[in-house]
């Protein structure tokens, strides 16, 4: 009776929880239909009239489908770059560890992960400004890739202590050398945690707003929370458009996690940080 109780409890509490979750989203889609009137005076009720031109609005206004394009390819190029550095960064910290500079490179890492990123506006925005370098792509994937590489190193590591030593041996025995052995033996056993830490730097790099605010100028070079930004802010007649742009910037990153949910969740499972 006691167990009962408790599942139905559960079964409420997840239940609350998922509406929670997903009643914002559908308020956020049924308002990318609507008017002003129809969103200010019926938030939970379908449009009267689907207006889909709010969606064209936002693509000719805010230039919302240049905008995803640019946070796209700022995100893919993060995700390629911390996933190849940090595992080859992660590779000597775990194997290479007999060496003496190597061991205290972890607490170097470790402290990257704990910097609160936004202490770090100011000098960056001198930074760029003394090297030229705002309003320039490379700049921006520089920073994205520093802040996440970090976390990556972390966790990759981790997850590689805790493989056992003995493949390594039979693959050195075989004839593997260091490149072979990480992209032949370990990165296949690899894959659940690099698919975990490649959807939050792919969602970082997507959805970053700070330092692409303080970096790029350009309208043709803004990404998706820059654009959305300047958006809301010139365009506060019209409501639907606005939402309308919302919409269209979480599709990719649905897409994503639909594709790599199961990798998500398997190095999730598998323990993420070990050792």
């Amino acid at each position: 009776m006691r167990k009962k109780i408790i599942n139905t409890v559960l079964y409420i509490l997840a239940f609350l929880w998922c509406t929670i979750t997903i009643l914002p989203l559908l308020i956020t889609v049924l308002s990318s239909f609507k008017n002003n009137d129809e969103i200010y005076l019926g938030m939970f009720e379908f449009p009267k009239l689907w207006r889909f031109s709010n969606y064209a609005t936002a693509a000719a206004t805010a230039d919302a489908l240049i905008a995803i394009g640019n946070s796209l390819l700022m995100a893919f190029s993060t995700t390629i770059t911390v996933t190849v550095i940090g595992m080859m960064a992660a590779y000597v910290l775990s194997r290479k560890n007999r060496i003496r500079f190597v061991k205290p490179l972890n607490v170097f890492f470790l402290v990257g992960v704990m910097v609160p990123v936004h202490c770090t506006i100011v000098p960056i925005s001198n930074i760029a400004s003394a090297f030229h370098a705002k309003d320039q792509y490379w700049f921006l994937l520089l920073i994205y890739t520093t802040f996440n590489l970090a976390q990556a190193i972390f966790l990759y590591s981790g997850f590689l202590n805790g493989i056992d030593r003995g493949l390594d041996e039979a693959a050195i025995i075989d004839g593997c050398g260091d490149i072979k052995l990480l992209t032949k033996v370990l990165l296949p056993i690899c894959k659940p945690i690099i698919a975990t830490e490649a959807i939050f730097v792919f969602i970082y790099g997507y959805s970053e707003l700070i330092f692409s605010l303080t970096l790029i100028s350009s309208q043709t070079k803004y990404t998706v929370s820059r654009a959305m930004l300047s958006f809301t802010g010139n365009h506060t007649v019209d409501m639907g458009p606005q939402f309308a742009f919302v919409v269209m910037a979480m599709i990719p990153t649905i897409i994503i996690y639909i594709l790599f949910h199961e990798k998500v969740e398997s190095g999730m499972l598998s323990g993420a940080v070990k050792g």
